[in-house]
């Protein structure tokens, strides 16, 4: 018997035995939509993670320069007590390394805090409030839409000029022209010179929320102490650059900071692999912990399928006695069995694929979190499928080929 003869064959039987059929299926079906699904969902996170996230949050060969790492979720009562006693980041911590930096980089100051913002009747509140430098907005991929960054004799001046950003401007103005417009922040007047381009949001949170000032102008003694930053922020032009010059910074504050060569830093150099390390363990644990619950789903779908199987062996054992009488043999009705059973699994796999591929896309639509369907998942549910299938259906497949013909034929 032919392969593809045994697989009409096999759909003839599915077709005349549905309901065996589709608790057979069961299995495989939610356990390939889960493997396709959660694929799909753990690769659409990192890379949004990679691109979007860690890169909104330092950028690409970027590092910070802080009194603490800014993103620490694990971090335990004791760590955040002893972070309180570290010595601030001053701006002449900043100007000493900046000067001490040998390759080409740029460098930005950066505090930031929350508060109100204002325009006439109008006001806003929980915005990102911005103290920075004019490098700022290139080393954070800032683009402006309208108008203009403020430029540098205004930040050295401290002048009280602000761009804001893009969902900002539109719940503050709703159709007027905001730039040469003053608005109010935290009570203080700031003359509007610059809109940004739109950038999105992270996990739900509008990216597009805030004001960015020249560091020196009235907004730093609303964010931070006097003299006083959050962040001096560096990029260089490849992560080999990135290293060295984050070598060259932590001389320069351990200097500063007289500490003795055993001492730990009391500052942090974050870069986004830092930012990373997070979502890695959270990773770690899915891959782990993904596959069993996928294996246990196909186990049980394995097992339903072996039984059906038995089932229908017991039940045909008189027209597996005809065939083999008409000349059939032992491979014949191996194959056909066993294809019976593929087909099961692989039709179930299909089913599953769809289901995951639809988990993805309403997770994508519905939710903040990307994902991404790739073609290796697609064609490891056809496989695992399959897979399941032969495994179920051997013991199933010898049990009908060893059958006596004589035997067969006399049963009831």
């Amino acid at each position: 018997m032919r392969f593809f003869e045994a697989v009409r064959l096999a759909f003839m039987t599915l077709r005349t035995q549905k309901l065996k059929s589709g608790f057979a299926l069961v299995g495989v079906f939610i356990g390939v939509a889960f493997l396709i699904g959660a694929w799909s969902i753990v690769n659409g996170v990192n890379s949004y993670m990679t691109d979007k996230f860690a890169g909104t949050l330092v950028g690409v060969n970027t590092f910070n320069l802080r009194r603490h790492p800014e993103f620490t979720p694990n971090a335990t009562d004791s760590t955040w007590r002893a972070w309180a006693r570290r010595p601030r980041i001053t701006f002449e911590d900043a100007n000493a390394v900046t000067a001490a930096l040998t390759l080409p980089v740029l460098t930005a100051w950066s505090s930031e805090d929350r508060g109100d913002v204002e325009y006439q009747a109008k006001k806003v509140s929980q915005v990102s409030l911005n103290g920075a430098t004019t490098q700022y907005f290139d080393i954070r991929n800032i683009k402006i839409e309208e108008g203009r960054p403020f430029s540098t004799q205004e930040d050295k001046a401290g002048a009280s000029v602000v761009v804001l950003g893009h969902d900002l401007a539109d719940r503050l103005f709703d159709g007027v022209d905001p730039l040469g417009k003053y608005i109010r922040v935290k009570g203080l007047p700031y003359r509007v010179v610059g809109i940004a381009e739109r950038r999105g949001n992270l996990f739900g949170i509008s990216l597009d929320k805030f004001v960015v000032a020249p560091a020196l102008s009235p907004i730093q003694r609303e964010v931070n102490p006097p003299g006083v930053i959050d962040a001096l922020m560096v990029k260089a032009n490849s992560e080999a650059e990135m290293r060295s010059a984050m070598d060259e910074a932590e001389a320069v504050m351990r200097s500063r900071h007289h500490l003795r060569p055993r001492q730990d830093d009391n500052f942090a150099l974050e870069t986004a692999e830092g930012v990373l390390d997070f979502w890695g363990k959270i990773e770690r644990i899915l891959m782990i912990f993904g596959p069993g619950l996928v294996l246990i789903s196909l186990v049980v779908g394995g097992i339903v399928i072996m039984n059906i199987m038995l089932m229908a062996v017991a039940e045909r054992t008189r027209e597996i006695g005809i065939r083999k009488s008409l000349g059939a043999r032992r491979r014949d009705i191996l194959r056909q069995f066993l294809a019976e059973s593929v087909t099961i699994a692989v039709i179930g796999a299909s089913f599953g694929i769809g289901a995951g591929i639809f988990i993805s896309v309403l997770v994508t639509v519905a939710t903040p979190l990307p994902a991404t369907v790739a073609p290796s998942s697609i064609l490891l549910g056809i496989v695992v499928g399959g897979g399941v299938g032969v495994l179920a259906g051997v013991y199933p497949a010898m049990r009908a080929s060893r059958l006596d013909p004589i035997a067969a034929l006399r049963h009831e």
